[in-house]
């Protein structure tokens, strides 16, 4: 998995900064988060493509984020519960994982837009 940094674009107040791991693969998306502990604050998972998630082998509830291909935020999930939670955000192109809260805590809210601040990622697309 690579990891990329996501800034949220915001005049208001002091941009949020995310590391985001990158799952690229239907495996890595597949496992996403099962059987590991909870991610610091600051970090999450990054699903693409993706518009569905699953809480099956989950340890921990999770806020879901999701992303259109311009990495505006379309929907937040907040404290998906685990093992019995499902997700669903028909036309998203992709997911932010992140421990339950996290999004509440750096203020984020559909209409937002992230942007990619990676050199090798400029363009906001993963690799």
């Amino acid at each position: 998995m690579g990891k990329t940094y996501l800034q949220l674009q915001n005049d208001a107040k002091p941009a949020a900064l995310l590391q985001a791991e990158t799952a690229c693969t239907f495996w890595q998306r597949f496992r996403g988060l099962m059987l590991r502990s909870p991610l610091p604050p600051g970090h999450a998972l990054l699903l693409a493509p993706c518009a569905s998630v699953h809480m099956c082998w989950m340890r921990f509830a999770l806020d879901i984020v999701y992303l259109d291909k311009d990495w505006k935020i379309l929907k937040i999930v907040p404290r998906l519960r685990p093992w019995l939670g499902l997700s669903l955000c028909p036309g998203a192109w992709g997911v932010l994982e992140m421990t339950a809260g996290e999004a509440e805590r750096l203020g984020l809210a559909p209409g937002q837009i992230l942007h990619s601040i990676n050199n090798r990622q400029e363009s906001g697309r993963i690799g």
